[in-house]
């Protein structure tokens, strides 16, 4: 059974496309609350989304991107925006494939089931899962996830990627602006205190390990993580 994570504002569309994706045996959700889509999304971790372009207070273009984030979950876009460049767009800000209303229910389904195979199924490549693991604590960043002993938490992208950039350089320290090129693109623009945020989240996730002090920060200079959980477990 597969999740499907419906985006629609117009109820009586949602409610039909709800009907048949139950009726194929997968389960399906439909957002409620517009404001906050992404936490329904982290909630919901479905394995597709079913995204409106026009919804209230942000559109499907913001929450596509505030998805991207965090996921590679696919996302299949539906409009009344028959435009060329509305679909273009729609690709340019994360979706997967897109589909103007009126559709026919049965060519929604066809398109999630092409998405599945791709995905998860027949068509998916088959590629061995990346896992960095340093004294224990081991990282499986296509999942997002931060393992030690039998406790995991789940990361966002960037903590992902900070998390990563300090695994591969356990116990050594790492420049700020070494972390800052991994972390966005062009970092001459980026905020200071942006590599901050993401460090104090971090810590917090490294803390519902367990480990709250792992993470150093070396004065002016960059950050290191040290291998406590080691220290603790040889007392």
């Amino acid at each position: 059974m597969y999740k499907i994570l419906i985006v629609e504002d117009d109820p009586k569309i949602a409610e039909l496309l709800k009907s048949y994706i139950e009726k194929y045996g997968n389960e399906a959700i439909i957002v409620g609350d517009f404001q906050n889509v992404l936490n329904a999304f982290q909630h919901v971790q479905p394995h597709i989304v079913l995204m409106d372009i026009n919804l209230p207070s942000f559109d499907g273009f913001y929450w596509c991107r505030q998805i991207r984030t965090v996921s590679t979950c696919p996302v299949i876009f539906l409009s009344a925006r028959s435009g060329e460049m509305d679909q273009v767009y729609a690709i340019e800000n994360g979706g997967d494939d897109y589909l103007t209303k009126p559709f026919h229910y049965e060519v929604v389904m066809a398109k999630i089931r092409s998405q599945l195979r791709r995905v998860y199924g027949d068509y998916a490549v088959a590629t061995a899962e990346r896992v960095i693991e340093k004294a224990g604590l081991t990282l499986y960043p296509e999942r997002m996830e931060l393992h030690l002993n039998s406790k995991s938490v789940e990361l966002t992208k960037k903590e992902m990627i900070l998390t990563e950039t300090l695994l591969k350089k356990f116990e050594k320290l790492v420049s700020r602006e070494s972390i800052l090129e991994k972390l966005w693109d062009d970092y001459a623009y980026v905020d200071d205190n942006a590599l901050s945020v993401n460090v104090t989240r971090l810590r917090k996730k490294l803390a519902e390990l367990g480990i709250a002090d792992a993470l150093e920060t070396v004065r002016g200079t960059g950050y290191r993580l040290i291998g406590i959980w080691e220290q603790e477990g040889k007392q």
